[in-house]
């Protein structure tokens, strides 16, 4: 399971929101260098997992329904609702991060 860094995320914040008051100027390299952590990387890596557990879950899938005795009904059910809270997680924060870029492009200038 990926960790993330919170006190560089929590850094970055803080200086986005300096930025945003106009308290402090903020080069665009300013962020990802003093708290160790890219957004995009974050957010690539968290889709990738999702995506792994949903093959994990098909996988799994196809191999009780083909009838692998290796394979138990309860790992085929865990498999699968650890996909669904994960996509929904995922779902969740794309939502968020639309809502956060339309009050953004709302904002007068």
């Amino acid at each position: 399971m990926n960790t993330i860094d919170h006190g560089g995320l929590l850094l970055q914040m803080r200086a986005l929101a300096a930025r945003a008051q106009g308290i402090g100027e903020l080069s665009p390299t300013a962020a990802p260098a003093a708290g160790g952590v890219d957004f995009g990387k974050v957010l690539k890596s968290a889709l990738d997992g999702v995506n792994a557990s949903q093959q994990t879950a098909r996988s799994l899938s196809e191999r009780f329904e083909k009838g692998d005795p290796k394979v138990d009904l309860s790992q085929v059910m865990v498999a699968g609702q650890k996909a669904s809270v994960a996509f929904q997680a995922v779902t969740q924060v794309r939502n968020k991060l639309v809502s956060a870029y339309q009050d953004i492009m709302n904002m007068p200038i």
